[in-house]
């Protein structure tokens, strides 16, 4: 519904990976909090494979974009993995700015998921810089 009535009409089919991500893993985490709230036992008992279904939704986009960019079978395993270690880059990269964020006096506005919201931006642009690259 979200590719027929809003990003076909508005002719932003190129953003329908990111879109279905941000749907799939929007679902998953009011899931989680739901069943946070209601059904503590059941949440306790899944544990970390909630979050694992938002993972899940990169390794749809990227075999997704490799349908869509018509690779081949050598090219789609260059990219699946090549995708796979620059996310595992990105999560090391954030997962050790987050501990140095922890230890660091940081103004009280900016304390919990701002600072992170601003780190992710800022890792964003420096990853942008090597765009073009290969």
């Amino acid at each position: 519904m979200i590719y027929k009535f809003i990003l076909d009409p508005a002719g932003v089919q190129y953003l329908q990976t990111i879109v279905f991500i941000v749907v799939i893993a929007s679902l998953v985490q009011f899931v989680e909090m739901f069943l946070k709230k209601f059904m503590h036992s059941l949440y306790e008992s899944l544990g970390v494979f909630l979050p694992l279904i938002t993972t899940n939704c990169a390794v749809l986009g990227v075999a997704l974009n490799s349908v869509t960019y018509g690779y081949g079978i050598l090219k789609t395993v260059v990219y699946g993995f090549s995708t796979a270690f620059g996310f595992f880059i990105a999560i090391v990269i954030m997962a050790g700015l987050r501990e140095k964020i922890e230890y660091n006096d940081v103004p009280e506005t900016f304390k919990g998921s701002a600072i992170v919201l601003v780190t992710a931006g800022l890792m964003s642009i420096a990853f942008f810089g090597f765009s073009g690259v290969i």
